[in-house]
């Protein structure tokens, strides 16, 4: 087993033989958020035949000339269509057919008279306006043709997509499958935050609450999480029958050097295949990667910020590359420091900070179990090994979660 690898090493090693779980049709309504699998075209023209955009009366603009208030132009009302309905016939020279928004249009048809034009005449009606050929007419196809590529492979689909491919009859598409999820937490100290009052010697359990939080916020519903006490045999077990349901198992805890820290005693229990132990970054150092009949089994440490960083820095891309999905890795930029961090770093460091153009707020407390100062966090602010205590206007590299 590897060990004190640098965070592009530790990535490597855990995404470099992962492929992508697969594809899987979704019905429209439960596809938001999810990237598209293949490329999505239109069956049909949008709309699918000339419509009326607002209340009025489909008129041929020649029998309009010279309409006005003063000079109106009566015609016979042959027929009033309605949206959903179709007209009986085509619309001939001298003749009115009134017509409701979004309704049919005619053949013969070239503009629509808004009804505040009118009198509102249903037998016979008074134009007060003339109006230029095509005013007012919806044409078919006007908004997308047949054909028309409307979303390609890779999109993730907001409100607007979903729209348009519900416009074009579109009622279950192709995505790329998202993982399920295991989380064991470990600890003999650690309770429920429902436990009142808290027993002595204990505390209340966050790792769960926040990762899978975060785990969904992201997009993966697919979680199924559970606790351990201090017990190699009891968290192999616990372990054997979550990887049975997911396709990557988080654990935080147990990990680092201590007498209780039972992963290294409960993975090689469950007969997983040790890959590495120890990342040359802080907080979160003692991190361990395993695998489990090719499943990938990612240990973090207990330290609720510890946990929630190295989560954003190795299991985000563990994320993409068993989804596809590339939106599930972070992304990086450069940002100045507007605080000061007044500790040198001998490793590489990671602050929570908060990013705003182009400047940088670090937290208060970076102490690695301190979880209030993440409130607002969101990014994290990388310092370079062996970097002396920051000033601000430092330029620092910033990872944007």
């Amino acid at each position: 087993m590897r060990t004190f690898l640098s965070l592009e090493e530790a990535l490597e090693e855990m995404t470099g033989d992962l492929q992508p779980l697969g594809v899987e049709v979704l019905p429209l309504g439960e596809a938001l958020g999810r990237t598209l699998a293949d490329d999505i075209r239109a069956h049909g023209d949008q709309p699918p035949f000339d419509r009326s955009p607002l209340d009025g009366y489909a008129l041929k603009a020649a029998d309009t000339s010279g309409a006005s208030p003063q000079t109106p132009v009566t015609l016979p009302v042959i027929e009033t269509v309605y949206a959903g309905g179709v007209p009986s016939r085509a619309l001939c020279h001298g003749e009115a057919m009134r017509v409701m928004t979004g309704a049919m249009l005619p053949r013969g048809c070239d503009c629509v008279l808004r009804l505040e034009d009118t009198d509102d005449g249903r037998e016979t009606v008074a134009l007060y306006a003339s109006l230029p050929s095509g005013a007012n007419v919806c044409r078919r196809g006007e908004d997308y043709r047949a054909g028309t590529l409307l979303l390609p492979a890779g999109t993730r689909l907001d409100s607007p997509s979903i729209g348009v491919l519900a416009s074009a009859g579109v009622f279950a598409v192709p995505v790329h499958r998202r993982p399920s999820v295991g989380l064991l937490v470990t600890g003999d100290e650690i309770v429920p935050p429902d436990r009142y009052p808290l027993p002595p010697g204990k505390i209340y359990d966050a790792n769960l609450s926040l990762l899978t939080a975060r785990l969904r916020e992201l997009g993966i519903l697919q979680v199924t999480a559970a606790r351990a006490q201090d017990s190699p045999q009891a968290a192999a077990a616990q372990m054997e029958e979550l990887l049975r349901q997911c396709d990557l198992l988080l654990t935080t805890g147990g990990v680092s050097v201590g007498d209780r820290d039972i992963l290294h005693q409960a993975l090689p229990l469950l007969g997983a295949e040790p890959v590495f132990w120890k990342v040359a970054l802080k907080p979160g150092t003692p991190v361990r990667f395993s695998r489990f009949r090719g499943k990938p089994i990612l240990s973090l440490s207990g330290n609720p910020f510890a946990a929630a960083a190295t989560f954003e820095l190795l299991a985000r891309p563990v994320l993409a590359a068993l989804s596809g999905e590339s939106h599930f890795a972070l992304t990086k930029t450069q940002g100045r420091l507007q605080t000061p961090f007044p500790k040198s770093s001998p490793v590489r460091r990671f602050l929570r900070g908060r990013y705003q153009q182009g400047g940088v707020i670090l937290g208060e407390q970076h102490s690695s179990g301190a979880l209030f100062s993440m409130l607002g966090c969101n990014c994290l602010a990388e310092l370079p090994a062996g970097a002396p205590p920051m000033e601000p206007g430092r330029s620092v590299t910033v990872w944007l979660l």
